[in-house]
């Protein structure tokens, strides 16, 4: 299963990216997320257990990794260490728009267990719409921190 989505936030890459990896905060923030601990820290590298209920709870650990492309836009990738899933790859791209940060989000998910195809699609035409919404609303209502400029400016 492979979906892309974008969604436009009124505030700063910067901003948006700070949000993206507030991992501890995602069960406060996005549907059905259940937990999100961080295992490993670097500078610009993560690696992060996770657990969605969807039917029932389901575990993974991604490493996620963010860098800035040669255009400026900010990315951060990720792929699957360990879980439920066959595989679990993707990523957000994100780019300054003058409305504020055009923030891309690309997953190539494909499920270890059976689960029925309406499910899956529904996950996707529902989930995911519902997840970048919620990361829209966390961005928009997450004040400035001192010294980050206003969106769009």
């Amino acid at each position: 299963m492979k979906a892309v989505r974008e969604v436009v936030v009124g505030v700063t890459p910067e901003q948006m990216m700070a949000v993206i990896t507030d991992f501890t905060a995602y069960p406060d923030h996005i549907p059905h997320m259940t937990k999100a601990r961080v295992l490993a820290e670097t500078v610009d590298s993560w690696e992060v257990a996770f657990a969605i209920h969807v039917v029932r709870d389901l575990e993974y650990t991604l490493r996620l990794v963010r860098s800035e492309l040669p255009d400026g836009r900010l990315r951060l990738d990720w792929s699957m260490v360990q879980g439920v899933f066959r595989s679990n790859d993707g990523s957000w791209t994100l780019e300054a728009v003058p409305e504020g940060t055009r923030a891309t989000y690309e997953i190539a998910l494909q499920i270890g267990m059976f689960v029925p195809r309406s499910i899956q699609n529904t996950l996707v035409r529902t989930g995911l719409p519902g997840t970048l919404a919620a990361f829209k609303r966390w961005a928009e209502a997450t004040p400035s921190r001192p010294g980050s400029a206003p969106a769009g400016g």
